[in-house]
């Protein structure tokens, strides 16, 4: 598969966008752990153009992550390409239109699939943007705005038309949020309409190694993009890698292999942010994570974990639960 000239070879898996999530140090972790690609939080282009400094933060990005997209989001066409090109300065391999965020304070504004009521709009934004910037544009969206206005068939010739180089779809409505089952049947029939010829990445409800190789093997998708489930868990990544090339599950590592890991993202966001700030950051992780899944009688040792608020303190509390609960 190919993204303009960016060669990701054969059934490529992606991280996910993700707010509060994907940022560089996980980024970098994911990347470490198999990911063919990378994407930023998503960035704000009223907030770009407007040189907040907490947006223009997440526009940096190193070598050691390639390919790496940042993620745009936007609702008219002025800021979205004046925007784009402030991302392009910042030597991004790829930048990707997100009009596919159903949060209500974006999507409630008109932005990220909020552009699913007004596809007319989104349509002109993507040409202005790709017309714009000398690197691929991609885009990421659902199904529809709802269950009644399932438009990604048409949607996705249209936005063939525009120029952009890959389509990123998340089998669910806006309305359906992260509810639900996300349903691949028309991200496949996206996938096999003839008259598209740019790469189809399917999204939702990835969890495991062997639902990928499904959703290849079923859907015929060029991609799969994980999200969710690779908070608390970058090591999904080798995993499905590895079953995707072999056919068989990767046998599981010692319990402190996988616990040094969430220690290592633990240092890591402190070390971005400050003690207080990156053990916030990082409870989403260790809330997250299956790691701890099936370990009897853990409430409240899971409660003191997500209470800690030093190092010091959060990892006494994991060295703790290696000692006592090893599984």
């Amino acid at each position: 598969m190919k993204i303009g000239s960016i060669d990701l070879g054969n059934r490529p898996v992606f991280l996910a966008p993700m707010e509060d999530v994907t940022d560089i140090a996980f980024r970098l972790m994911c990347k470490r752990f198999g990911a063919d690609m990378v994407y930023t939080e998503f960035v704000s282009s009223d907030a770009l153009i407007r040189s907040v400094s907490k947006t223009q933060q997440k526009l940096v990005v190193s070598d050691e992550e390639r390919p790496v997209a940042i993620q745009l989001y936007g609702r008219d066409v002025e800021s979205m390409v004046e925007a784009a090109r402030i991302c392009e300065a910042a030597r991004p391999d790829v930048l990707d239109l997100n009009f596919g965020c159903p949060v209500k304070r974006v999507a409630g504004k008109g932005a990220g699939a909020g552009m699913l009521r007004n596809i007319p709009l989104m349509l002109e934004i993507t040409r202005e943007v790709v017309r714009a910037v000398q690197i691929p544009v991609t885009v990421k969206t659902r199904l529809g705005w709802d269950a009644e206005n399932k438009v990604i068939v048409p949607l996705a010739e249209a936005l063939q038309d525009c120029g952009i180089a890959a389509l990123t779809i998340h089998g669910r409505t806006r309305a359906q949020m992260y509810t639900g089952e996300a349903d691949w049947t028309l991200i496949g029939e996206v996938r096999n309409n003839p008259r598209m010829h740019i790469p189809i990445i399917g999204n939702g409800d990835v969890t495991s190694a062997e639902i990928c190789r499904e959703r290849f093997e079923r859907y015929g998708v060029d991609g799969v993009m994980i999200g969710r489930a690779a908070i608390g868990r970058p090591w999904v990544f080798r995993e499905v890698k590895h079953y995707l090339s072999t056919g068989e599950n990767l046998p599981l590592e010692p319990f402190k292999w996988y616990l040094d890991i969430l220690k290592q993202q633990v240092l890591q966001s402190v070390e971005r942010l400050d003690e207080r700030r990156g053990i916030l950051h990082i409870r989403r992780h260790l809330a997250a994570t299956p790691l701890f899944k099936g370990i009897p009688d853990f409430k409240s040792t899971r409660v003191a974990m997500l209470r800690a608020e030093t190092v010091e303190e959060l990892f006494g509390i994991m060295d703790g639960i290696e000692t006592n609960f090893e599984v």
